[in-house]
């Protein structure tokens, strides 16, 4: 329900009552994983989607249900042999959905109303539900933030609150959201329980350096990816914020020095569109040795050859060599710009969730893949 923070913070300071349907679980092929959700307020407003199409109307309704009833569900939604037509997944996976009623003055927001405010003003939080368990603990909140400090409780033993708020803060020190399962005997709860933990992180953060034509188009597609995109380059009457208005920042400073002295982590994207010897390989010597997801650069196969040798004279070894992505992009015979940064992003997200680039018309391999790393990714 992270997802929604901005609406849904903005609901519960108006005092409206909702149901917000979660993906808790997901099996085989599905279009949204864990932490997706929709909600749906008293009049009927509906935000969000938990599958994209297939089972909406089916959990709207269960929405709907849960403000009547006032309690907490836990439905699986599947593809069905019998009739192709009836309620569930046409693409052929299941999706476990979790629907919590949030009425109006519940105590439920003394938990939900911090984790919405603080996911919307992008604080790191985590939030744990019991997703499934004993139905009195069922969609029961455990608020932990960065610093240790926990609000709320799960309504069980103190040590299931305990182990809940330490595999939640994990959760978030690595940026993930995901389903972790507590024992009978860890939990001290019959039978045990399985939390669903949504952490909110900062967007991941793409830099790229080279203030060029193909730079402007690449900040654009890096927005919409939902990355922090920041552009740097030495040349002060390129890198300006008229040439780069979609930019979160504009850097002007030695693309080397500058990654020196800025955080990078396992979920940054570094792009080099400069190619040119003098700003890339003292660039890329840093860039290489930092625990960045991506380092591509731009240049011709000939460029590539020449920038290898001159990093290999400056002692990279080919451990760190085998992590630059050269020629940058996948191949789709772009040609503009915006083609070029179509090209370089599908191969980011490729990266980034274990895909292979191929067509999937004709192949065999998952359209969905289980591997994936930064932005919100099944731990099951």
């Amino acid at each position: 329900m992270l997802d929604l923070a901005a609406e849904l913070h903005r609901w519960t300071e108006e005092g409206r009552e909702f149901a917000v349907a979660t993906v808790v679980a997901v099996g085989g092929s599905a279009p949204r994983g864990p932490g997706a959700a929709l909600a749906v307020d008293g009049a009927g407003t509906a935000v969000g989607s938990v599958s994209g199409g297939c089972v909406e109307g089916a959990v709207y309704d269960l929405c709907q249900e849960a403000l009547r009833t006032g309690e907490s569900v836990l439905e699986r939604f599947g593809y069905s042999d019998e009739d192709a037509f009836a309620v569930g997944l046409t693409c052929g996976g299941t999706i476990d959905v979790l629907i919590t009623p949030v009425p109006a003055g519940a105590s439920a927001r003394t938990v939900l109303g911090p984790a919405l405010s603080a996911a919307a003003r992008g604080e790191p939080a985590a939030l744990a539900r019991v997703a499934r368990g004993p139905a009195e603990l069922l969609g029961r909140a455990l608020l932990v933030r960065s610093d240790g400090t926990c609000e709320g409780g799960l309504g069980g033993h103190p040590d299931l609150d305990r182990t809940a708020a330490a595999e939640a803060r994990a959760l978030l020190e690595a940026g993930r959201t995901g389903t972790v399962d507590l024992s009978a005997d860890g939990s001290h709860c019959p039978g045990g329980v399985t939390l669903l933990v949504e952490s909110n992180v900062p967007p991941p953060r793409m830099i790229v350096f080279g203030a060029v034509d193909f730079a402007s188009a690449l900040a654009r597609a890096g927005k919409f990816l939902g990355y922090h995109v920041t552009v740097c380059d030495a040349r002060p009457v390129f890198a300006t914020r008229d040439r780069f208005p979609d930019a979160d920042e504009v850097v002007v400073d030695w693309p080397h020095r500058y990654l020196r002295r800025t955080a990078t982590d396992a979920r940054t994207v570094l792009c080099v569109l400069t190619h040119d010897a003098k700003f890339d390989v003292p660039l890329l010597k840093v860039a290489l040795r930092t625990p960045a997801a991506f380092v591509g650069a731009m240049g011709s196969r000939r460029t590539h050859e020449d920038r290898d040798r001159r990093l290999r004279a400056e002692g990279l070894t080919e451990r760190e060599l085998a992590r630059l992505r050269s020629p940058i992009g996948l191949d789709l015979g772009a040609r503009t710009p915006e083609e070029t940064a179509l090209s370089i992003a599908a191969e980011i997200v490729a990266t980034r969730r274990g895909g292979t680039g191929v067509p999937l018309t004709g192949s065999t391999t998952p359209i969905h893949h289980e591997a994936g790393e930064g932005g919100r990714p099944a731990v099951a």
